[in-house]
Parts: structure tokens; C-alpha cells; sequence
């Protein structure tokens, strides 16, 4: 917006893209704060919470006929106190009035537009709304208020008493974790959802859910099944060949629309291409399949040439839209692919099933692969080899035009929890690939943080403008443990375990609920809520929780801490019921109750010119274990016994017992 808008509110000075899109907007807009809901008490208005992030739709939708409409605006402007948040930047704020409106409506998303009263509590909500209907849920809702105070008050006393009861976790008799067989049962009974043919699960939209199919990777890797298997290969290559994933760029969007990974909703976010890094490298270490080796180095491609700051931290995302138009920057007319490829078009669009009258939207084209590679041999009568050569010279001539184009917006901002993600997604590549560049991404990025973003034992969760803010919630912190505990066993440098403790050790005191046996999102030195919330349940990222859990069990063993050990069963043995109905939304709690099962294996390897030993080490998949390098004097009780000298020496240690030494990896025995 130019500097001669007709109107400026005070989101002019805040540090979110998202917020700073509404600047303009002719709502008095504030950010959330004590100081909007001490006007809103003064003035006894309701408050609207209107909750989105950049990269959505949907947002910018309503934005665009609600929120610059004068009119609308001022009707907002008189009744209400309207507070517009980041939900990147706020997922305490936002998981509260999810809550909320979930309860009230049956459903959420975003934009999330949710009303209360002077001091916070909810009192009404929903989430997209269309201008003549928002308008009218405007005027009914102040006319409610100031006609009908008693009944609102009520009201929103028991709607703020069902969103504090969502967190009741029932009392769990007993102190047994679930075996493998139950485990077994429970994912068994799951495998009707798998789309054998197309991938993922038998609905749409599909959305990638790598924390999901880590999950069935690890229950192959245990169990070897042949189900599992076909569903993870199909699912991996037909994300890889989808219109999801960027043919001629690299990474992936947020999901596809449709059943065939086909039409994405083209935003693409941090946390989804930091997870996925992980998963196709686990795949590919698991099955060695070329495709998810490819994939691996086209999402670095896409990471470090549009997310990747100069200082070395990770942007969030890319908008879906540009010119105001979704996925404008990344489809093709068919005369474009012409004009472009000349001889090459008709391979080009064979391979990547482009129609001369578009096969989306509008006579456009989405670049995905439906052909296998003896379909296309057989057609074009040439060698995979020599087809792929031709495809890749025209997707850097695509590359280079699409460069030309208006790009979609960037959210700029350094989120930390998201940043960590990726710091594992690089150790991990660089664990299976052993390419230089993702362990130097990863150390970067983490240097940045644990230089810039830790101020007096408080972590921070948002970058901008040169500037931290916002302390960090429970899931900055633990995916912050998890990476430095993979960059660890990537590097080797024993100063990222260390911090990994202490960034555990300052969680336990900040988040950690005795009572509840569970960690709080929100520290309880911050600002409280109308309720203190704890997630335990995985989504598109994993709860705090389970990956505490996993965290306080790798580092039990190699600080030799029982007392972690005792606090990750009881945390287990609080959330496993909920794990039998909705199994995928427990994926991460699964995996750690498989390594419990199964064992936990601590592979340490000493003596000098480890590197050819260890490269081939890491080519095994583990998922119950870690790979520790030991050539230097060590703080780890782990290695304080094992002596160093010339000689490699491999040492096996399961759980908390340990092995006579070996002095080849292809000795090493690790039973499941």
C-alpha cells in the first residue's frame, strides 16, 4: 500500500506481514495486548478477536470485502474493540478461541473470528464470513449486548467452561504403557483409510501429515507389513509426482484439493517442507528409492533460494496467491509451453500431463507426473535417462521465465518452533546424505538461535525487523530440544546436547504440570489467558507434548537421568487412551511407545578415521536409537566408561545395558 493511503491504523507498527497487511484497513485495528481490552472494559464493548495468517485464502477473501469496506468498518469501529492477530505468531490466543468457536459452531479454521466480552471470555464466533452476513452478525451481536447483558454474561461464562473442560484429561488407574501387540491392533485397523492407489488417505482434501507416515515408516521398519509398505511408496512417490509438489522449483504446498495430489492450495509453509525433509530421508535410508533422494535435494533447492535469510534463519512461508489470483505464479498456459520449449513442448507435456486447453482452471496447467517411467519410454521409444536429461533442461528454461513473474508474498518473520523443524530436517538429510551444505544450513540456524533468541534462560519465538518478540511457547521449546539433540548425532559437537538439556531442564520449570503430569503451552510466567492450555494431540506439527516425551527419553539415557525417564511414562501413560480412536492424531506419542517396546539402542563409535565406518552405519535406519560419535573427553555419563584410543570401536548399548565392542559396523546387531 502506498504511502497515500486513505487510511492508517496502528498495525502500521507491527512486526507481523499478516498484521501489517490490515495497516491500511479503515478498522481501528489493534494488536493484542492488555491495553485493547482495558479500552474495551472502559468503553464496555465487546471485543472481536479476528485470528488468520499470510498465507491464507481466505483471509485475505474477507479482508478484501469486509475489513476495507468503509461501511463494515465503521459499524466494527462503533460496537466493538477489534483486535486482529497473527496465529503464527499468537497459537496460544488462537488455540483458546479455536476452542471457543469449535464448541459454538462445530467446526473451525481461519479466518477465525471469534467475539468476547471486555475480559476475554467468548461469547460468539465463527470463520469466513460474507459481508452482508458479518454485518448482520455485527448488529444482532451488539444489540445482544447491550440489550441482553445477563444473558451474555451467562452465556459466555459456560461457553468459557466448555473450552477449560476440552483440556480434562481423564485420571488414567494403573501404571502400564501399551504393548507392541496392542499397538499393532490399533494400526491395523487404521490401514482401511490408506488410498492404496493414489496415496495418503481415502478423503480429500489430502494434506501431507509427514509426523503420520514417519509413524507407518517406523511400524514397517518393526513389523513388515506389506500393506504399510505399498501405502507409504504410494503415498511418497505420488506426493513427489503430484501438483503439490513444485515440479520445476521444488517444495511443497500446504495440500491438494483434490484425491490425486493434483491441485494444491499453493501457499507453501516452513513447517510442512522441514517435516517432509525429514520423512523422504528416513524413506529413502529405509527403501533407497532414487525418487525420495531427488526429492530431498529439490526441497533444499527451494529452501535455500526463497526461505533462507542472510543470517541464516528460515522464513515461514510463501503466500498461495499473487496478482491476487491463487497459484497464478506457478501455472502455464499450453501457448506458453510452446512459445518456451519449442520441439521439447510435447515430451514436456507428456511427462507432465499439460493439455492444450489446460488441465485446471481457467485453460491453465498444474505441472504433475502421472506416466511411470516404462509408460513413458514405451511412448516416446527413449531411454528414462535420456527423457529426464530433456525435462530438467526445460524446467530451468520454466525456472528462468518464472522468475520474470510477480512472486507471492513472503512472511519474512523467523518463527522458532518452525526454525527448529527444519534445523532437524537438515541434521537428518545430512545424517542419510552426508552433503555438507544441510549440516552447514543446520548449524547456521542454530548458531542464529542460540545466539540471538535467548535472553537470561528465556527463549523467544519470533525474529523481525532485527528485533526478538513474543517469549517462546511449550513447542519452541521442544522442537528446539528434539533439532539440537539430531544435530548432535549429525555433528558430533557435544555443546548442542548440552543446550539440549538445559533448554529441557528450563521447560520443566516454565511448562511442566505436575498434577496434570503434562506440559502447559503457555509459561506461567507470561500473561495468563481465560485457560491454560495443554496440547497432546499431533497435527500438522506435533504436540509439545509427545515431542518432550521423546526428548526426555533420549536425553534420560544419555544424561543417565531417571528422573526424565519417569516423566516421559507418566506422560505416555496419561494420553494412551486417546490413541486406540484416533490413532493419527497420536502418530508421535506411537512412535515413541514403539522405541519403548522395542528398545532403545545408544551406537557409539570411538577412535579416529571413523568417517567411512560411520557413513556406512548411517545408511541403517533406527528409529529406536542414536549414533553417537566419541572421539574427544566427553561430559556424557554415557561416555564417561568408554575409552578412547586409535582403534575404532563400535559400542551397543539397548536400553540401559551395554554390549562388548565391535570394530565393524557390519557387525553392529540391532534387533528391531
Amino acid at each position: 500500500m502506498s504511502a497515500h493511503s486513505k487510511h492508517t491504523n496502528r498495525l502500521i507498527h507491527a512486526a507481523s506481514p499478516y498484521l501489517q497487511q490490515h495497516a491500511h484497513n479503515p478498522v481501528d485495528w489493534w494488536e493484542w495486548s492488555d491495553e485493547a481490552f482495558a479500552k474495551a472494559k472502559e468503553e464496555d464493548k465487546l471485543v472481536l478477536v479476528s485470528i488468520g495468517y499470510s498465507a491464507c485464502h481466505w483471509c485475505h477473501v474477507m479482508e478484501h470485502e469486509s475489513f476495507e469496506n468503509e461501511e463494515t468498518a465503521m459499524l466494527m469501529n462503533e460496537n466493538f474493540v477489534c483486535i486482529k492477530v497473527d496465529r503464527e505468531e499468537r497459537p496460544d490466543v488462537d488455540q483458546v478461541y479455536m476452542d471457543a468457536v469449535q464448541l459454538l459452531t462445530g467446526q473451525g479454521g481461519w479466518p477465525l473470528n471469534c467475539f468476547t466480552l471486555p475480559d476475554g471470555r467468548p461469547i460468539h464466533g465463527g470463520t469466513y464470513f460474507p459481508r452482508s452476513k458479518w454485518e448482520n452478525v455485527l448488529d444482532q451481536l451488539s444489540g445482544f449486548y447491550k440489550n441482553n447483558k445477563e444473558k451474555a454474561l451467562q452465556h459466555a461464562s459456560e461457553l468459557t467452561d466448555g473450552v477449560k473442560k476440552m483440556d480434562l484429561i481423564p485420571k488414567q488407574e494403573g501404571s502400564v504403557k501399551m504393548n507392541f501387540e496392542k499397538i499393532s491392533a490399533i494400526l491395523n485397523n487404521f490401514k482401511n483409510n490408506f488410498d492404496l492407489q493414489k496415496g495418503g488417505y481415502n478423503w480429500s482434501p489430502k494434506f501431507p501429515l509427514p509426523n503420520n507416515w514417519e509413524m507407518f515408516l517406523q511400524y514397517f521398519h518393526f513389523t513388515k507389513d506389506e500393506i504399510t509398505k505399498k501405502a507409504l511408496h504410494t503415498t511418497l512417490t505420488k506426493m513427489a509426482d503430484g501438483g503439490i509438489f513444485d515440479q520445476i522449483g521444488g517444495g511443497f504446498a500446504r495440500y491438494s484439493t483434490d484425491s490425486s495430489w493434483k491441485a494444491p492450495h499453493f501457499e507453501k509453509m516452513l513447517y510442512d517442507n522441514a517435516q517432509l525433509m525429514s520423512l523422504y530421508a528416513h524413506a529413502f535410508q529405509k527403501f533407497n528409492t532414487p525418487l525420495y533422494k531427488r526429492v530431498v535435494e529439490q526441497m533444499h533447492d527451494f529452501i535455500s533460494n526463497e526461505l533462507t535469510s542472510p543470517y541464516g534463519f528460515f522464513y515461514s512461508a510463501l503466500d498461495a496467491d499473487s496478482e491476487g489470483v491463487e497459484g497464478k505464479f506457478y501455472v502455464w498456459k499450453y501457448d506458453e509451453l510452446l512459445k518456451l520449449l519449442g520441439d521439447n513442448e510435447s515430451l514436456f507435456s507428456l511427462y507432465y500431463s499439460a493439455e492444450p486447453f489446460g488441465n485446471w482452471e481457467h485453460g491453465n496447467n498444474i505441472l504433475y507426473k502421472t506416466k511411470s517411467d516404462a509408460e513413458l519410454e514405451k511412448l516416446t521409444k527413449k531411454s528414462i535417462s535420456e527423457i529426464e536429461s530433456t525435462i530438467n533442461r526445460c524446467n530451468k528454461i520454466l525456472l528462468g521465465e518464472r522468475a520474470k513473474r510477480i512472486r507471492p508474498g513472503l512472511d519474512d518473520k523467523m518463527i522458532t518452533c518452525w526454525n527448529a523443524l527444519m534445523i532437524k530436517g537438515y541434521a537428518d538429510a545430512y545424517k542419510v546424505f552426508g552433503e555438507k551444505k544441510y549440516l552447514e544450513a543446520a548449524i547456521k540456524c542454530t548458531d542464529f538461535i542460540l545466539d540471538k533468541m535467548i535472553v537470561e534462560k528465556t527463549l523467544y519465538r519470533i525474529y523481525k525487523f532485527k528485533k526478538i518478540t513474543i517469549p517462546a511457547f511449550a513447542e519452541d521449546y521442544a522442537a528446539l530440544c528434539e533439532a539440537l539433540i539430531s544435530l548432535y548425532e549429525a555433528s558430533g559437537d557435544e555443546k548442542y546436547i548440552v543446550k539440549a538439556k538445559e533448554i529441557l531442564d528450563w521447560a520443566i520449570d516454565c511448562f511442566y504440570d505436575a498434577e496434570k503430569g503434562l506440559f502447559c503451552f503457555k509459561s506461567r510466567n507470561d500473561s495468563p489467558l481465560i485457560t491454560r492450555k495443554i496440547d497432546i494431540q499431533d497435527n500438522v506439527i506435533p504436540s509439545a507434548n509427545s515431542i518432550f516425551a521423546k526428548c526426555l527419553y533420549v536425553l534420560g539415557f544419555l544424561f543417565d537421568e531417571e528422573r526424565y525417564h519417569q516423566l516421559a511414562d507418566k506422560m505416555i501413560i496419561t494420553v494412551q487412551s486417546k490413541m486406540e480412536a484416533y490413532p493419527t492424531g497420536y502418530s508421535n506419542w506411537i512412535q515413541l511407545l514403539m522405541c519403548m517396546n522395542k528398545g532403545f539402542y545408544q551406537v557409539i563409535v570411538t577412535g579416529k578415521n571413523q568417517q567411512n565406518e560411520l557413513t556406512k552405519f548411517k545408511r541403517n535406519y533406527m528409529p529406536n536409537g542414536v549414533l553417537i560419535s566419541h572421539s574427544s573427553i566427553s561430559s556424557l555419563p554415557l561416555l564417561k566408561d568408554k575409552p578412547l584410543s586409535d582403534k575404532m570401536k563400535f559400542y551397543v548399548c539397548k536400553d540401559k545395558v551395554c554390549g562388548l565392542p565391535v570394530d565393524k559396523a557390519n557387525a553392529v546387531v540391532i534387533n528391531g
